[in-house]
């Protein structure tokens, strides 16, 4: 019989699924189910509630275990061999969080497969919307626990981040602030991935160290739940938080529900979800210190895992646990291809080929011509005022602004990595601009490392296929490597490798401090 394992990514606009035949080494199946088209009675844009305010942001949760049992659904129909499925994992949007009353133990112990996820569901929020990643309400709430905790720096070497909006410890503050009546209902506190474990599991399941780290609440270090951090942000935090585990550990058998509605195999095992970015280091194979994902979308992120836990100081960048040992960092830049898009649009440049053919006629380094392209409040460095500032750079000349994006991107990407003290020996290009072989030359010569074009469109699901595996494989008795599980599975494109170049490799090595330097006065400028 196939080794199948079955990966679920619970993120902001849909739900995907992706099964792995392990032993074959390949998908064998994926889909993915758009909360707006499926399930339009709950009235989401984008899988986001309408709100009066723009700076709040909420889900419904019973939409996400409504369109759990409709992909399961198409499963069937589709004829997946639910029957073979040895484990499945997930994987959730990081920092959204669930609220639970005392009924939902009892609720999900009990589900009936005569009914409806959602008709089993009913009563057992205290809360009946979720906040999510990109709720932007609670800058008091942060400010306060930041407090609390010491400062940015502090907060951020004790909790692997600095406070942020979207994370799930001052979301939480503001609601026993906002109603505290609710909050004192609230047993139980899930994130989205343990939320989803929770409903596959049939029990309350516990949050990975990769989610857990994303919520400003647990010791980075310890992997524990951090009482100062309880202590700042509600009352009584820590007795409605589940236990912490790592994403390999299985909760149990699935639940009875599952089985009898959607034909899942009844020996499969339900393990402990992880958020979406640890998921994603897996799918896409960045197992090891060195290997590091450059993600070129409307943000740009950088991320890869660490062996040993280090954190940023100004608390720009995150720490997480990760699924495969240690732990991951990532960085955000706000200013990503919309930004690249600006400059393009600017200049009258009609299609990327010629933006590419324009920085040609530039060379490395652009003469020392600087631009600093915030187009929008920009998250690394912390920007509140956009703003583009130049030096040594004419705004006329489109090659030379062309050139100065790319590389003011990546040498931004460069500067503000270096508190990982992780040098990249190989980087995985991946997004919308990662076929750009233009701006993936200047990604090597920047950081003076071979850069190759990864592409797995749902990388956060079949990472927590791989996790489902490992998971499974560990209970079996067996110890699989991580370089062994991921193979074949999250390979480079052949033939995509660029090399950096020796000479323009040591321009960009100069460079790079000329850039720090500007970014310094830039941000006195704008703090002045």
């Amino acid at each position: 019989m196939a080794k199948l394992f079955l990966g679920l990514d619970s993120s902001t606009q849909s739900l995907s699924a992706v099964v792995i035949d392990y032993e074959r080494r390949r998908v064998v199946y994926d889909k993915s189910l758009n909360f707006d088209q499926a399930l339009p009675q709950y009235k989401t844009q984008n899988g986001v509630l309408p709100h009066r305010d723009p700076l709040v942001k909420h889900s419904p949760p019973l939409m996400w275990a409504a369109a759990l049992d409709l992909l399961l659904a198409a499963m069937q129909k589709d004829g997946v061999a639910l029957g073979d499925i040895l484990a499945v994992s997930g994987s959730g949007q990081q920092h959204g969080s669930v609220y639970l009353n005392a009924r939902a133990a009892e609720a999900l112990a009990n589900l009936d497969p005569g009914m409806s996820l959602v008709e089993n569901l009913k009563g057992v929020f205290s809360r009946r919307t979720s906040p999510i990643w990109m709720d932007s309400s609670t800058a008091v709430e942060c400010a306060e626990i930041r407090k609390k905790l010491g400062g940015i720096q502090r907060t951020a070497q004790q909790t692997g981040s600095d406070t942020f909006e979207r994370f799930t410890g001052p979301q939480i503050r503001k609601f026993y602030r906002i109603d505290p009546e609710a909050y004192a209902q609230t047993e139980h506190i899930a994130l989205v991935s343990s939320f989803m474990a929770s409903l596959l599991a049939g029990q309350i399941a516990p949050i990975d160290y990769g989610d857990g780290a994303g919520m400003n609440l647990m010791d980075i270090h310890q992997k524990v739940w951090h009482p100062g951090a309880l202590k700042a942000t509600a009352p009584g935090l820590r007795h409605r938080l589940p236990s912490l585990a790592d994403s390999s550990k299985i909760v149990g058998p699935v639940s009875n529900y599952f089985v009898k509605k959607h034909g899942l195999n009844p020996a499969a095992q339900a393990l402990v979800w992880s958020g979406d970015n640890p998921c994603s280091l897996v799918g896409l194979g960045l197992i090891k210190q060195g290997r590091v994902a450059i993600s070129l979308g409307t943000s740009d992120t950088y991320f890869g895992s660490m062996r040993s836990c280090r954190t940023d100081d100004f608390g720009e960048g995150h720490v997480f646990g990760s699924p495969a040992g240690g732990y991951m960092s990532l960085i955000c830049f706000k200013n990503g291809s919309l930004a690249r898009e600006k400059i393009r649009d600017a200049y009258g440049v009609k299609s990327w080929k010629e933006f590419g053919e324009l920085m040609a006629t530039t060379p490395p380094g652009n003469d020392g011509g600087i631009l600093l392209p915030w187009f929008e409040a920009e998250i690394v460095p912390r920007v509140n005022r956009p703003g583009i500032h130049r030096f040594d750079l004419d705004e006329q000349g489109a090659a030379a602004n062309c050139r100065a994006i790319v590389e003011a991107q990546m040498l931004s990407k460069r500067l503000h990595a270096q508190w990982m003290k992780v040098e990249p020996d190989c980087i995985y290009a991946t997004g919308g601009a990662s076929n750009d072989p233009a701006l993936l030359r200047v990604m090597a010569d920047v950081m003076n490392c071979r850069v190759l074009r990864i592409e797995i469109s749902k990388s956060a699901a079949l990472g927590a296929a791989l996790l489902a595996a490992h998971g499974w494989l560990v209970q079996a008795g067996e110890k699989p490597g991580w370089e062994e599980l991921v193979a074949g599975f999250t390979d480079p494109i052949p033939g995509s490798e660029v090399r950096p170049d020796p000479k323009a490799a040591r321009v960009y090595d100069r460079l790079v401090e000329k850039y720090a330097a500007c970014e310094r006065e830039a941000l006195k400028q704008i703090s002045a």
